[in-house]
């Protein structure tokens, strides 16, 4: 596996990069695509991979050195992800703890930092995320769940849904109103961000049916007047909806690598066919019906990859990153369906077929169109903060 990195990636983070896709070949033959399938149809989970993770040192990155990290801040962990996904297998719970403890090292306490953040080093701590809700969707003004103030902390009360590995981690990062219902809301008031123990009585998991080839699952989560204590909150009451903005750079260009990954795999598998499969005598890859999609697919792809890499560094610089963010996410996410689309389509019927391992890879980035967040609401971003158009 080679990083071959845009020739805009600097000289140390080119450096960072080719030493992370070094140990991902590890990783992956510890715990091939094979596995990762075979896990995802047992409904089963992947604990080997995420003890690969460990035992290479990737859940260090992206945790500062002077914390006992390895440092490599966003660029880090984009190129593990990109990585991993190159190499088919992408662990969800990866950029869930990822970016989730990238709020508590902004706005956490120094106790919570040592609690939540240098536990995932080992792999100790897994944390997956808690924001949508049946009723709300991507408008987080209208969640319903409660936190409430009690003399000890707080009583939280309500449901949120497609909750990736919930059943693996061990906290949630969740974010709950503060403010009495009714209240009207805004980004600085009613809103609290906490770290919940999922151990904790009143929290009932309910497992969605959903078939996306993955071996982590998709949850509702319920919670019933659970107590949790005041060291719960991260960082201020009422800011909890700042905190989580602040976090959502850092996840939308970790989900465009994990989106271009599985689009270079597909790509690669297609390519692949395209050489061998002969049926009038000539690879079909020597036709321009099956060449050009193929082609544009990776000139898209290729200038995503840019995006992605210069919005990490300039995450990493302390610049104000959101606009090359939602950028890398949404031409990263359309590339790779891109990308899948053309392989499906050089394999003609065997792309269905299980075992060509190409239908089993639509599922998953055709639901990166959509989530964490979905193309439009980028798109509306742009359309306000960029082109300076009226409000949607």
């Amino acid at each position: 596996m080679t990083a071959d990195l845009p020739s805009t990636v600097h000289a140390e983070s080119r450096d960072l990069v080719e030493s992370v896709f070094q140990a991902v070949e590890g990783v992956a033959a510890a715990f091939p695509r094979a596995r990762f399938l075979q896990r995802a149809r047992e409904r089963g989970n992947a604990s080997e991979l995420w003890q690969a993770l460990v035992d290479a040192g990737l859940l260090a990155i992206g945790i500062p050195e002077e914390r006992g990290g390895a440092g490599g801040g966003l660029t880090g962990n984009t190129a593990v992800m990109e990585a991993l996904s190159r190499a088919g297998i992408p662990p969800l719970l990866y950029s869930l703890t990822s970016f989730s403890r990238e709020a508590i090292l902004k706005f956490g306490t120094e106790q919570q930092i040592q609690d939540h953040v240098l536990p995932t080093i080992t792999g100790e701590r897994k944390i997956c995320f808690g924001v949508t809700e049946p009723e709300a969707g991507t408008n987080s003004f209208a969640l319903r769940t409660i936190a409430t103030p009690t003399p000890g902390g707080y009583r939280i009360s309500g449901q949120k849904v497609f909750i990736s590995g919930a059943d693996e981690a061990d906290h949630i990062l969740l974010l709950a109103r503060t403010a009495p219902p009714g209240e009207r809301l805004s980004r600085t008031s009613g809103f609290g961000l906490f770290m919940v123990d999922l151990s904790l009585p009143g929290i009932h998991l309910n497992r969605l049916d959903i078939e996306w080839y993955a071996p982590e699952n998709q949850f509702e989560v319920f919670f019933d007047e659970v107590e949790v204590p005041a060291d719960a909150l991260i960082g201020e009451d009422g800011m909890g909806f700042d905190y989580l903005l602040s976090s959502l750079n850092q996840e939308r260009i970790v989900i465009a690598a994990w989106a271009l990954g599985l689009g270079n795999y597909a790509l690669e598998k297609a390519v692949s066919y395209a050489q061998v499969r002969a049926p009038f005598g000539t690879p079909i890859g020597a036709n321009q019906a099956v060449q050009h999609p193929l082609a544009l697919a990776k000139v898209e792809m290729e200038a995503a990859r840019t995006m992605m890499y210069a919005g990490a560094a300039g995450y990493d610089s302390g610049t104000d990153a959101g606009h090359l963010a939602n950028m890398a996410k949404l031409l990263g996410s359309r590339a790779a369906l891109a990308a899948v689309e053309a392989s499906i389509q050089t394999h003609g019927g065997s792309a269905f077929v299980y075992e060509t391992d190409v239908i089993t890879l639509w599922p998953m980035i055709r639901v990166l169109q959509i989530a964490p967040l979905n193309n439009e609401s980028i798109l509306n971003y742009i359309s306000e903060r960029m082109l300076g158009l009226p409000r949607s």
